[in-house]
C-alpha cells in the first residue's frame, strides 16, 4: 500500500533539539532554527517586537525528521497513499531522500516559490488530501512541521503537495491578482482578497509588483491576514 514506511520509527524531536517546559512548541525555543521571544510574530514598527533574521535551515536534518514522522503518520490515515521527500537541486544540497534524486522545481514556478524541501504525496487516495481546497493536505503539513520542531520563520520553505497542486494553485493566484488588479483600474475601488497564508500572498505581491497603476498591501493579524490591492496614489 505504502512505500518509504517503518512503522517502527517514532516521531519526536528533531536531531539537535531540545525540549523546553511545556507547550514544546516551536516559539518556546529549541527545534530547528531556534525559537525564542518574538518567533513567527508578525513585524510590527515601532512595537517591542521585532522580526529576527531568518535562522538558517538544516535541510539534511529537516528532511530526516519529516520522514520518520510521516512514516509512523501516514499508514495510521488509513489512505493508500505514499510519499516522498526531496530537496531540489541548487536548494543549498543536491542531497535527496526516498526516490527524489535530481529533481528541481518548474521555471515556471521557481520565480514565485522555491522550496528547499519537497514533501510529495502520491497514490489512489491522494485525491482526499486536495478536497475543500486541499484542507487535509495544509493541516498535515502545518502539524508536521510544528511536529518536528521547526521554527516558524522557515515553513515557507518546505512544501507539501500532492498531484501537482502546488503549481496549479499559483497559476490560480497569478490569475486572480491579474483579474482582480483589472477591476481595481477600472473602478478605483480597493479589492480585497479572502485570508490566505503569507507565501500566497507573496505570489500576488510578486505579479503586480511592476505594475505603477496598482499597489498591493498585507493587512491583518495572524490567520486573518489579507491581501489588498488599491489603485496607485489612493490611501
Amino acid at each position: 500500500m505504502c512505500a518509504s514506511f517503518r512503522p517502527s520509527d517514532k516521531p519526536g524531536p528533531a536531531p539537535g533539539s531540545r525540549r523546553s517546559g511545556s507547550g514544546g512548541g516551536p516559539a518556546s525555543g529549541g527545534g530547528f532554527g531556534g525559537g525564542g521571544q518574538g518567533s513567527g510574530r508578525p513585524a510590527t514598527h515601532g512595537s517591542r517586537y521585532e522580526r529576527r533574521p531568518a535562522p538558517a535551515l538544516d535541510r539534511e536534518g529537516v528532511a530526516a525528521s519529516l520522514r520518520r514522522y510521516l512514516d509512523v503518520v501516514v499508514p495510521a490515515m488509513h489512505f493508500d497513499v505514499y510519499f516522498k521527500i526531496e530537496i531540489p537541486r541548487g536548494a543549498g544540497s543536491a542531497a535527496a531522500f526516498g526516490e527524489s534524486a535530481g529533481n528541481t522545481v518548474a521555471p515556471a514556478e521557481a520565480e514565485f516559490e522555491s522550496p528547499d524541501i519537497i514533501v510529495d504525496f502520491a497514490g489512489p487516495d491522494g485525491e482526499l488530501l486536495l478536497e475543500r481546497g486541499a484542507e487535509l493536505l495544509k493541516a498535515l503539513e502545518h502539524v508536521a512541521l510544528r511536529s518536528v520542531r521547526l521554527d516558524p520563520q522557515l515553513h515557507d520553505r518546505v512544501r507539501f503537495d500532492c498531484a501537482n497542486y502546488r503549481a496549479d494553485r499559483i497559476a490560480e493566484l497569478k490569475l486572480s491578482a491579474q483579474v482582480a488588479a483589472q477591476r481595481v483600474r477600472e473602478t478605483r475601488v480597493a479589492f480585497r482578497f479572502n485570508p490566505m497564508p503569507a507565501r500566497e500572498r507573496r505570489i500576488i505581491h510578486l505579479v503586480l509588483k511592476d505594475q505603477a497603476d496598482v499597489r498591493t498591501v498585507s493587512e491583518g493579524v495572524g490567520e486573518e491576514r489579507q491581501l489588498v490591492i488599491y489603485a496607485a496614489g489612493s490611501k
